[in-house]
């Protein structure tokens, strides 16, 4: 039967090698690995970066308030010396007092946007640099001016200058006669972005929008400034756009990642400003505080690809080597099968596993050679007589008739029936039968000639093939039949007791000219002759000649 699996075209036969599938498992864990990798150390580094980034936006963020709140602290400072050092006649005299506050205004200029003094009604009384709006401009309304007259410092709302028209931050401090009453109140007014205040804050912007620092004023909900400008003195976002931002107004300070109000992931760092309770942010997108993993992820694509690959020519080129003589040698084996080339050993090249396997298929080969001459030595074989059955004499006689035809001598079939073994069958059993005929076979092969072939072709019938026979055919086959007659003469001794047997014996003689069933259906007509005769005898019939 042909081999299905080496009968299929190539690409099935493919697919169904035990080679792709060994393949196939090893490439599933060399991507499996791949992947794990990928995952597990993509995991570790974003954890690994994401604490490094907290800890570097804290700092600088830490770095940037500490930096905006000694600022901030410096001018309260110098604005309350001012204060304590202004003569309090200069209240009612305008052009001494404006002359005062340049004089102080140039040597101190930390105040970018100027200083002024409001009197008690809120009006101005004086300021330098001078703006003319100044004076005409009503400040009883304004926060700081306020808070100063209940006798603190305050740092005002930012805002845009009236007359500058840029950012400003105001700071007020009370001005106090000898008993500590306020006079007035001296106002000084810082740029946002002028030089030396917001620098750090200010120039810290990076090439994404999202990135650097924010100053924001809880108490005024307000950006009072951003790396990038056009945040400056925005109000703030809606509660729940920012998360980290909702959480700093509830008062948290510390680092975290979320989305801002954009959409954007950030690392955001929140740190107070304590002098003027506002709030710095650090931020800076997880797309470029995580870019190693990125870059890390590109890299182990690219080599797990290149990995794979290479694994896969090497396991294709070791599984070669490994399974090669396996392949060949059930080539070899399918071939033998469908009779393309003799039964013979295959060679062994290797003793690994595949050695010993086409070692066995050789001593399996070795077998199969045995029981084939064993299986047909049992099918010409009679299993209870050892004498040859009726498909040797089926293949025997055809062979005698054309070798008669031939060299011109002639074949004699005699058919025997045994007479009385029915009774012995049925009063003694089954087993006795079969001793009796196995007794019958050994008496009648020592009754005819060797060259005979003598066959038990079912039950209590045999067939004796004489070839070679002459003229005197009929006297040789006659001759024989009585030897086979006379063999049964003595009694057979079963189970201590003594049995007869006789035979009928049906002579068929022919020239080779009829066929095997003629000369049987001959020597089986003339048998049942001798029966009605009186059994224990035989009759010769001679078939026509050709």
């Amino acid at each position: 039967m042909p081999n299905k699996y080496l009968a299929q075209k190539p690409l099935p036969r493919i697919f169904n090698s035990v080679i792709t599938r060994l393949l196939c498992v090893a490439l599933g864990i060399v991507i499996l690995g791949s992947f794990l990798r990928y995952y597990v150390l993509s995991d570790f580094l974003r954890q690994d970066l994401g604490t490094v980034a907290e800890q570097q936006q804290l700092a600088l963020a830490t770095y940037v308030a500490r930096d905006i709140d000694g600022k901030i602290i410096s001018r309260q400072v110098l604005l309350d010396r001012i204060a304590a050092s202004l003569p309090l006649n200069l209240l009612s005299q305008p052009e001494a007092l404006r002359a005062w506050l340049k004089e102080r205004f140039v040597y101190q200029t930390l105040f970018s946007s100027g200083l002024y003094v409001i009197g008690m009604d809120g009006k101005n009384l004086a300021d330098y640099p001078i703006y003319p709006e100044r004076e005409r401009t009503d400040f009883s309304q304004r926060d700081y001016f306020k808070s100063a007259l209940s006798g603190s410092s305050y740092i005002g709302r930012p805002r845009v200058g009236t007359y500058a028209k840029v950012p400003i931050l105001p700071i007020a401090v009370p001005i106090k006669n000898a008993n500590g009453d306020v006079m007035a109140v001296l106002v000084g007014s810082t740029i946002l972005s002028g030089h030396g205040f917001l620098d750090s804050l200010l120039q810290s912007r990076g090439d994404n929008v999202a990135t650097g620092f924010m100053l924001v004023s809880p108490r005024d909900q307000l950006f009072v400034a951003s790396s990038q400008t056009q945040s400056m003195l925005s109000p703030l976002t809606t509660p729940g756009a920012d998360p980290m931002l909702d959480q700093a107004m509830k008062g948290f300070r510390g680092v975290g990642i979320a989305m801002d109000d954009q959409g954007v992931e950030q690392v955001s760092a929140m740190v107070s400003v304590p002098s003027a309770g506002w709030l710095v942010v650090s931020r800076m997108p997880t797309s470029i505080a995580f870019a190693t993993i990125g870059r890390l992820q590109h890299f182990l694509i690219k080599n797990a690809t290149i990995a794979t690959s290479f694994f896969m020519l090497l396991a294709c080129a070791g599984l070669y080597f490994a399974l090669g003589h396996l392949f060949r040698a059930a080539e070899c084996a399918d071939r033998m099968s469908r009779g393309e080339i003799p039964l013979e050993p295959l060679p062994v090249h290797r003793e690994d596993e595949v050695g010993h396997l086409i070692s066995a298929f050789n001593r399996l080969l070795l077998k199969l050679d045995e029981n084939q001459d064993e299986l047909k030595r049992l099918a010409h074989t009679d299993t209870l007589t050892g004498l040859p059955n009726r498909v040797h004499l089926s293949e025997r006689l055809p062979y005698l008739l054309a070798q008669a035809r031939e060299n011109g001598s002639q074949v004699g079939l005699l058919f025997m029936d045994l007479d009385g073994f029915k009774d012995i069958n049925d009063s003694m059993g089954h087993e006795a039968g079969d001793e009796v005929l196995r007794e019958v076979a050994a008496r009648f092969n020592d009754a005819v000639r060797e060259a005979d072939t003598l066959a038990r072709i079912g039950g209590d019938e045999f067939i004796l093939l004489l070839s070679g026979l002459g003229s005197n055919a009929e006297l040789v086959a006659g001759t024989v039949a009585a030897r086979c007659i006379a063999s049964l003469e003595q009694p057979f001794c079963l189970f201590n007791k003594h049995c007869r047997l006789g035979v009928s014996i049906g002579i068929a003689i022919s020239d080779g000219a009829n066929t095997s069933d003629e000369l049987l259906l001959a020597a089986d007509r003339v048998m049942y002759q001798a029966k009605k005769m009186g059994r224990g005898r035989y009759v010769t019939h001679t078939l026509e000649m050709g």
